[in-house]
């Protein structure tokens, strides 16, 4: 194969269309420094595969794009065709069908690169392997750069040697044994991967065999559970027949039941017939009870009233007897702001005595009456209690009474015994009441004659300082009694 024209549109200085056409023999580009001809050289590389971008003197791929100057504007793409002479047939079997093969390759800026061949869209690979059957490519020492001759003055010998292997034509057989090599691992890799998923399979296989034997033994199981079953609902079927002839013959039975309590229940009515007739009697005789229960209610709000007068004289003389006691430490202080005095009224004491010896006997007797008093007045609080605890009894057999009342519309004969015992209680209710308040007269009176000796011993206690012999000591001695009475 020969190299017969190359076209650049657009590849870094050459903006425009370019064709350099590479006759038979020897041809030359001679030109200053700077007019592009190195270009010419990356062209050749970049359309066979080059893709290192420092090997065309760029930072990236898109610097092979035409930038722009200051008179034309930058270039979004950038494309170059080799015309190859393929009248020999040495290119691989797939582009071998014509005498002249035109290889291109476009780059898009941002977007990448195209190969094409004849037209069609090629792989990099393709394009690769065309070039290197042919001894030559991107990295072909037959392209020679600037200080590539002293490179290989000074290379290797493995790298002398890739110069004779393609001089030999060979260079192509080591790409195509390289790319063998990636196959076979590439083949050693998927064996590899196969494998772990054959593992992967058995494993599958021997937990799918395990659960086909489950549920073997799951069908095996549900087909006995459910002649279980079935044998278990034909006995509650036959327990449900024996359970309901029962119930047919209790519902017999229980029939013949209602219509007797129906028979029953027609003479219950009639006899309640007969009780409604005779209760507005009964009732009557509830309404006088009722009126006899209200009137010992309120004797007994007035026995209670009675007795709240009765604390409240007591609370009374209480405070007097409190007032009393002040009254007494006020004249113990005074006997001893008296002492003083003391010696000057001994010469008195004598004639004294005998006054002092008569009111002690008087207060003496209003002491003892004043006691007796007392007395009367517990037996009088014990009678108001008593009382108090018989008229809870009667509220409490009025309450008897009322639901005995009650009671009697449901069975009218025992409501007859009924009413002539509440009667008799109402008469004996009648007589308690009067000897109640008898005894309530009495213990008021006894209440009212209680304080005549403690006022007696008050009064003569009030009109012993008023005497001209009376003395603080004389004074202190009368009240002690007189706190006593009281």
């Amino acid at each position: 194969m020969q190299f017969t024209r190359l076209r650049l549109n657009g590849f870094k200085s050459f903006v425009d269309p370019t064709d350099l056409v590479i006759s038979t023999g020897l041809t030359g580009v001679v030109g200053p420094n700077g007019c592009g001809k190195s270009n010419l050289l990356e062209a050749l590389r970049w359309i066979m595969g080059e893709n290192r971008a420092k090997q065309m003197r760029g930072d990236g791929m898109d610097d092979v794009i035409f930038a722009g100057t200051d008179q034309r504007p930058t270039r979004n793409s950038a494309s170059v065709e080799l015309v190859v002479d393929n009248s020999d047939r040495l290119a691989p079997a797939a582009f071998n069908d014509t005498d002249k093969l035109e290889v291109s390759r476009r780059i898009t800026r941002e977007v990448g690169s195209a190969y094409k061949i004849n037209g069609k869209d090629v792989r990099q690979r393709d394009v690769q392997m065309l070039f290197a059957d042919a001894s030559t490519g991107a990295h072909s020492p037959a392209l020679v750069r600037q200080g590539q001759i002293a490179e290989l003055i000074n290379a290797k010998p493995k790298a002398r040697r890739r110069i004779l292997e393609e001089a030999a034509g060979i260079s192509g057989l080591y790409q195509r044994r390289h790319e063998a090599e990636l196959k076979l691992r590439g083949a050693e890799t998927n064996l590899a991967r196969i494998e772990d998923v054959l593992d992967q399979l058995r494993n599958r296989l021997n937990a799918l065999e395990r659960q086909a034997g489950q549920a073997r033994r799951y069908r095996k199981i549900a087909e006995e559970l459910r002649r279980a079953e079935a044998v278990l609902l034909y006995l509650r079927w036959r327990a449900a027949e024996d359970e309901r002839a029962a119930a047919d013959t209790k519902l017999t039975e229980g029939t013949k039941a209602a219509a007797e309590a129906e028979g029953a229940a027609r003479t219950a009515a009639k006899s309640r017939e007969a009780a409604d007739t005779a209760l507005p009697a009964k009732r009557e005789e509830e309404t006088i009870a009722a009126a006899v229960c209200q009137r010992l209610i309120i004797e007994r709000d007035q026995l209670d009233e009675r007795e709240e007068r009765a604390l409240g004289e007591i609370e009374m003389l209480g405070n007097r007897s409190r007032q009393l006691s002040i009254d007494l430490e006020r004249e113990e202080t005074l006997q001893r702001d008296a002492g003083g005095s003391i010696e000057r009224l001994t010469e008195e004491h004598s004639s004294l005595q005998s006054a002092l010896a008569s009111q002690a006997e008087d207060q003496q007797r209003a002491s003892d009456a004043a006691k007796a008093a007392g007395e009367k007045l517990s037996e009088k609080e014990t009678t108001l209690d008593r009382l108090t605890e018989e008229a809870a009894r009667l509220a409490a057999r009025t309450n008897s009474a009322e639901r005995r009342l009650e009671e009697a519309t449901k069975t009218a004969g025992r409501l007859d015994q009924e009413i002539a015992a509440a009667q008799a209680l109402a008469k004996d209710l009648d007589a308690q009441i009067s000897a109640g308040e008898a005894e309530m007269a009495a213990s008021t009176s006894a209440e009212a004659a209680a304080p005549s000796p403690a006022e007696a011993a008050e009064t003569q206690i009030l009109a012993a300082p008023h005497a001209p012999t009376t003395t603080p000591e004389k004074e202190g001695e009368t009240r002690a009694p007189q706190s006593h009475s009281e």
